[in-house]
């Protein structure tokens, strides 16, 4: 009975501030920072490169600034579909968390596919689908036991990644300096042949595509909010010290790997995990001196992508259950055990990724193509984040609210959530431009797949229930939703 009652109740709010920050800084130091950041100083030179990771990185800080506003007045598991519901339009939310859920439910076997492949540089004669199978089961068992534990184990496993990446900047330094790896180099790539712009504009939107899914996963802390035990203090935490890390990590990353290699270095034109001498992590670390700078650096990027798997199903498992608690799924998913865990949800969505890893088997073009259905799915949450909190606060303000009753302010509205959609729009048209020229339709198909099919969850859901825009004055702003509520506590 105990089980019954819990299926109605709230999940558990055990993550603390330090898991939420290490949560959102995890889910942006990935193979996009360890092996692609070279091809993008290849694509646009050092100053190019820098131009568009830094552009980026202000779109997403306008983005997390969003969502902190909306998920410290209302943290709510599965986040920006449930504020798509609420603030917009049911439809959007409907589609929001569908496309939401699909793009981890399918990220996740190609991260752990890729776990199969770092392995294999250790132990080659091993079928990689061994390996993948061992660290599907691991993600399911840390997210079967408890949100806590999920928790901790994303912090330890970004807490690695931090650490490398502040090692690489110290050893880069030394080496720009010449204190290690003999006389220094300065900046001397930045003016070297056309640097430091190469390509012109077209370059740095080329550049920006790589940013963007680089940056994919921030997003992670709204859907955290809902577990977090002081959501109006860890949530407004975790977003200012992520943009600084990303900052950091993103920008100052570059800017060394720019200094030590010029853009016409070949090694930087790697994005292939199975080559990770390639990588400029590892080519800095060998400049250093460290011998066993491959070895590091793939155990690693093992780290990077079981962190990625691991959050990819935690995500899935939060949006199938919020909805599930939305109505716009089957009840059972959104029955949650005695330790807090959404456990049909999470064994539903197993079994759609199981599915999806078992399709490389059947034909590696049918695994293509679920790849490029997810391709798009990040950036049209980001869309959605930013459309949610414009309308958030235009109907805050419209039913006589005074912004200073909100405890995080978004910084620069309107213009953040107005940049921010505008860029994402870029982005998403510009994916495949190549293709367009080509006219190569079944690249383009592949490519742009992801936006069809949110547009026919969308017009489905409209169309059958009717749904229209909530007016500003008609918006719900009372912290609940269907299955859960949450009111702070009264000072």
């Amino acid at each position: 009975m105990a089980d019954t009652e819990k299926s109605t109740g709230h999940i558990e709010r055990t993550l603390e501030t330090r898991h939420l920050s290490m949560i959102a800084l995890g889910g942006t130091i990935g193979t996009g920072l360890f092996i692609a950041s070279g091809s993008a100083i290849s694509t646009a030179g050092p100053g190019g490169a820098l131009v568009a990771y830094g552009i980026m990185g202000i779109m997403v800080y306008f983005l997390m600034t969003s969502l902190g506003e909306m998920a410290t007045y209302m943290p709510l598991t599965g986040s920006f579909s449930a504020y798509s519901t609420k603030f917009v339009d049911p439809a959007l939310g409907f589609a929001l968390g569908w496309n939401y859920w699909f793009n981890w439910a399918i990220t996740i076997p190609v991260d752990v596919t890729t776990a199969g492949i770092v392995m294999n540089y250790w132990l080659p004669n091993v079928p990689g689908w061994v390996f993948s199978v061992v660290v599907m089961a691991l993600i399911f068992l840390i997210n079967y036991l408890s949100v806590r534990s999920y928790g901790e184990t994303e912090f330890w496993l970004a807490l690695i990644k931090v650490i490398t990446v502040v090692v690489f900047l110290i050893v880069g330094v030394a080496i720009i300096l010449g204190i290690m790896g003999g006389r220094p180099v300065g900046l001397s790539n930045f003016h070297y042949k056309q640097a430091p712009f190469v390509g012109g504009v077209p370059a740095i939107i080329s550049v920006f595509l790589v940013a963007g899914f680089s940056f994919q996963g921030t997003e992670l802390v709204g859907i955290t909010a809902g577990e977090a035990a002081t959501p109006e203090k860890s949530v407004s935490k975790a977003i200012h010290s992520t943009f600084w890390r990303i900052l950091l990590f993103y920008i100052f990353a570059i800017f060394v790997i720019a200094c030590i290699l010029p853009y016409t270095d070949k090694n930087l034109l790697n994005q292939d995990v199975s080559n990770i001498t390639m990588s400029p992590f590892t080519i800095v670390f060998k400049r250093a001196g460290l011998a066993f700078a491959a070895s590091v650096m793939n155990a690693v990027i093992l780290t990077a992508v079981i962190s990625a798997a691991n959050s990819g199903l935690y995500a899935s498992t939060r949006m199938l259950y919020s909805q599930a608690r939305e109505g716009y799924a089957w009840r059972i998913f959104g029955y949650v055990n005695r330790r807090g865990i959404p456990i049909y949800a999470l064994l539903g969505t197993m079994v759609v990724s199981l599915a999806a890893f078992a399709t490389q088997f059947v034909g590696p073009q049918a695994y293509n193509y679920l790849i490029g259905a997810s391709g798009l799915c990040g950036f049209i949450a980001w869309l959605g984040i930013a459309i949610s909190h414009y309308r958030f606060r235009r109907a805050f303000v419209k039913q006589g609210h005074s912004i200073s009753e909100l405890k995080y302010h978004a910084t620069a509205f309107p213009f953040g959530p107005i940049f921010a959609f505008i860029l994402c729009i870029i982005v998403i048209c510009g994916q495949n431009i190549d293709a367009f020229v080509k006219m190569d339709w079944q690249n383009i198909l592949i490519t742009y797949m992801g936006i069809p099919l949110f547009l026919i969850l969308f017009f489905y859901y409209k169309l059958r229930y009717k749904t229209h825009i909530i007016p500003l004055d008609k918006v719900d702003l009372s912290r609940r939703t269907k299955g859960e509520s949450y009111e702070p506590e009264e000072k």
